[in-house]
């Protein structure tokens, strides 16, 4: 049976978590969605028992220091107006690795110190005005890693920072506190995910339930060996967009991603995303075959894109971001179309001539 049938909820790696297969991402509230607008997408998928929400501390993006926060605050406004509701919610959120050219993110020299992610964390409650964060994860690692578009480890650009065994030990703390119940990763790579369930598992330390990586048609690394390690391990993984970025929609396959010199949509307000993974001509000139495929297909491309995900065993619950009610119903009907066998080779056929484009 594929994946297809997938509706229930699933647990998260070896925690005490269930969710839907559907997670509801939020990074858009408080830039290209206002306060009003996001408590009527929360409105909405409370509704549709889409209970699972992610966010992080640096939300919205872009990131600013002006809107650092501020996604959290707008999930903790609403958690106010709807006493009660917070019990019905699986909510994550992530604790920012080292600065990347955020400084307004506890200065440039952060190294993920224990000290840090719990100040984090704190900070985290406050602004969504919980008592508790489900699952605490980190949003990139300290070490250096190729993420965000660069596809190769250099040794060369290694730092300093807090080592692993640090970082447990602080979401110890925190969960002994009662301020956490359960931690993943996000962005990590093989090597980080064995190296935190090794420790974890020698020193009695909180074990990571999962991984929140990029997956998409586009995008498919974590089937290059991440996804060995997410299986023996029993770790789950939560794919981050699974839209990319809009390409697999198909709204930028007429116009390209700049038209009469301008950047188009999301990209638009994107500058620093536009050049990483999902600004590359490639992936748009791949994301193009993808969309006619749907379209061969009877479907839309959106529709195609989500029923991947969907349809993959290694992704437990997609994280689907939207900017609208009507976006996220239209998310929802499309993520369960069901995929047949021959169109599932095809999408295989497309990856080994076009491979990962958007890495």
């Amino acid at each position: 049976m594929s994946g297809n049938q997938r509706t229930g909820l699933a647990r998260l790696g070896q925690s005490s978590l269930e969710v839907g297969p559907i997670c509801l991402g939020t990074m858009t509230f408080g830039e290209q969605v206002g306060e009003a607008d996001a408590h009527a997408v929360l409105d909405r998928a409370i509704e549709c028992d889409v209970t699972f929400w992610d966010t992080a501390e640096i939300y919205s993006v872009p990131t600013k220091a002006e809107t650092f926060g501020a996604t959290e605050t707008i999930m903790g406004n609403w958690f106010a107006k709807h006493p009660g509701q917070r019990d019905k919610v699986v909510l994550a959120t992530k604790v920012a690795g080292p600065s990347r050219g955020m400084p307004w993110i506890r200065g440039e020299q952060c190294g993920l110190t224990a000290a840090e992610i719990v100040s984090a964390c704190e900070g985290s409650l406050r602004r969504l005005q919980t008592d508790v964060i489900d699952l605490y994860q980190i949003h990139w690692p300290a070490r250096h890693v190729p993420a965000f578009g660069e596809m190769y480890f250099d040794p060369a650009k290694d730092k300093d920072c807090a080592p692993i065994m640090e970082q447990l030990e602080a979401m110890q703390r925190l969960v002994k506190a009662g301020k956490v119940r359960e931690i993943g990763l996000s962005n990590e790579t093989p090597y980080g995910l064995h190296e935190f369930v090794r420790l974890a598992e020698v020193h009695n330390l909180p074990r990571v339930a999962t991984v929140q990586n990029p997956f998409n048609l586009l995008n498919r690394s974590v089937e290059n060996g991440l996804s060995e390690s997410l299986y023996r391990l029993g770790v789950s993984l939560l794919p981050y967009s699974p839209l990319a970025f809009g390409l697999l929609t198909g709204k930028y396959d007429d116009t390209g991603l700049v038209h009469d010199g301008a950047p188009q949509g999301r990209l638009a307000i994107y500058e620093s995303v536009r050049k990483q993974r999902w600004g590359r001509p490639r992936a748009l000139d791949a994301a193009r075959q993808y969309n006619a495929l749907a379209k061969a297909q009877g479907m839309t491309p959106l529709e195609l894109a989500l029923a991947f995900c969907h349809a993959k065993w290694v992704a437990t619950s997609t994280i689907i971001g939207v900017t609208s009610v009507a976006q996220f119903d239209a998310c929802l009907a499309g993520f369960y179309k069901p995929l047949d066998e021959a169109t599932l080779a095809a999408i295989d056929a497309l990856r080994f001539e076009w491979g990962d484009p958007a890495v």
